[in-house]
């Protein structure tokens, strides 16, 4: 029953997280609106995100496997507090390839859950990923 309690308590954590990720997406996208290159926006999540408290790494390089064989790198926009993965677009609309793209780096990566966010529309979109076991 404890570890039930545990597993409880760090689902609620993991989506408190993710909400204040999208509030501060939300907010960067309120303030810029669309237009921008995602360089901009993903240097506005960072400073909103530290003005939450929220740890991130930005950029981070992660090594790529193939049946155990480094095969090359991929850089996250953002790893944040080692579980969530972020992946910014500034584009019109979300196309299939990008969501396949984003569910690859999590499995890539390992990292259980993700938000692919786009600044390019004029509403914020926000997809939520989870990764296959």
């Amino acid at each position: 029953m404890i570890n039930k309690i545990e597993e409880d308590m760090e689902k609620k954590i993991d989506d408190e997280l993710t909400y204040k990720i999208i509030g501060c997406a939300m907010k960067v996208h309120n303030t810029l609106g669309n237009g921008f290159q995602e360089v901009i926006y993903q240097r506005c999540l960072a400073i909103e995100l530290e003005r939450n408290n929220i740890e991130f790494a930005r950029e981070q390089e992660l090594p790529i496997f193939y049946e155990g064989i480094h095969v090359g790198t991929r850089r996250a926009d953002f790893i944040v507090e080692g579980k969530v993965m972020v992946e910014l677009k500034a584009i019109i609309k979300l196309e299939e390839i990008h969501l396949a793209q984003a569910l690859n780096y999590l499995t890539a990566y390992q990292i259980d859950k993700g938000l692919l966010i786009n600044f390019g529309s004029t509403s914020l979109e926000v997809k939520r990923l989870f990764r296959k076991h």
